[in-house]
């Protein structure tokens, strides 16, 4: 175990969610024991309450903010209030109750929303600020993007070791399925899935399938996000992505030869594609604390369509 990780008490929010779930058995892997772990529920604590974070940061040497109110294009569109309040005010309020209590680190997560619309590809962590982020997820960009402000803000007047990372679309086993708020990738598999079982000659998709994006497999991010809190120190955002663009149509044809679905794709032109393109730079990462995907994206697909069929309706 990283000397790192020694005799440090950790508050990891949002452990129960998607990303949360793999962190926590990374640690566990790097030899941290539930007796070092704090993992409260939202029913514990609810950071968007200042008692509430004020509890949960006592006595922590190292926080890790995963916990946030998330979801794909349509519940952006749909709540884009409370996407911006909570992710604003769960994020603010638990750094500065971290940095009343002293605590060592905060590792604060961002999200690759946070970027201008048309950013040049691939993503320069140096062009967050030069431009507006795509209209259907602007409020929960930018209340995660308030993070890397605070972070910088607190990192001058305090001297309060706050890193800030940018994480691309991530994917996995234990994926949210759910087709009310899931992302891209779960969503096109449920649907795939579903479409093959019941021999649907067609399936509707939103928008074009003109735009890309990026992906990275969870695990990695778990490993990325660990890497960071070991090894890096500095002010500056940093992208964590596999580097590696695919557009929709192609994701789409992936997702049916691994389902097993060979009907028609019917794109539905008037629902947005969200963001042109992402694809990150991520030579950042790499040079400052090592980290670099591993996981091939044909393999990372398949455990995760192979979870979804062993685990849907539990």
């Amino acid at each position: 175990m990283p000397s790192f990780w020694k005799d440090k008490k950790i508050l990891v929010t949002g452990a129960s969610g998607f990303v949360g779930r793999h962190l926590v058995a990374a640690l566990h892997e790097r030899g941290v024991g539930e007796q070092r772990l704090s993992l409260p529920r939202r029913d514990e604590h609810d950071l968007r309450r200042w008692d509430d974070c004020r509890a949960a940061v006592k006595g922590i040497g190292l926080v890790i903010h995963l916990a946030a109110n998330v979801g794909g294009i349509g519940k952006n569109r749909e709540q884009p209030g409370a996407l911006f309040y909570d992710n604003l005010i769960m994020g603010t309020q638990l750094m500065e109750a971290a940095r009343q209590e002293n605590v060592g680190k905060f590792v604060a997560i961002g999200t690759v929303c946070a970027y201008p619309k048309f950013t040049p590809v691939p993503f320069r962590e140096d062009d967050l600020w030069n431009g507006y982020p795509e209209e259907t997820n602007a409020p929960y960009g930018l209340a995660k993007k308030m993070l890397l402000v605070q972070a910088q803000a607190y990192r001058q007047q305090y001297g309060f070791n706050a890193i800030y990372l940018l994480p691309v679309n991530l994917y996995g086993p234990g994926d949210n399925f759910d087709p009310q708020s899931s992302h891209v990738i779960p969503a096109l598999i449920r649907k795939m899935v579903e479409a093959a079982e019941q021999k649907k000659p067609t399936v509707p998709i939103w928008g074009t399938g003109s735009a890309s994006r990026e992906f990275l497999y969870v695990k990695d991010a778990a490993e990325g996000i660990l890497l960071a809190a070991e090894r890096y120190n500095g002010a500056d955002p940093v992208n964590l992505g596999s580097g590696r663009e695919i557009t929709i149509k192609e994701l789409i044809g992936l997702i049916a030869r691994e389902v097993g679905y060979d009907g028609q794709m019917v794109w539905d032109a008037s629902k947005p594609d969200g963001q042109p393109r992402r694809c990150l730079d991520t030579s950042r990462a790499a040079r400052e604390f090592g980290f670099t995907a591993s996981t091939e994206f044909k393999d990372g697909l398949r455990e995760t369509v192979a979870w979804y069929r062993a685990h849907r309706g539990e």
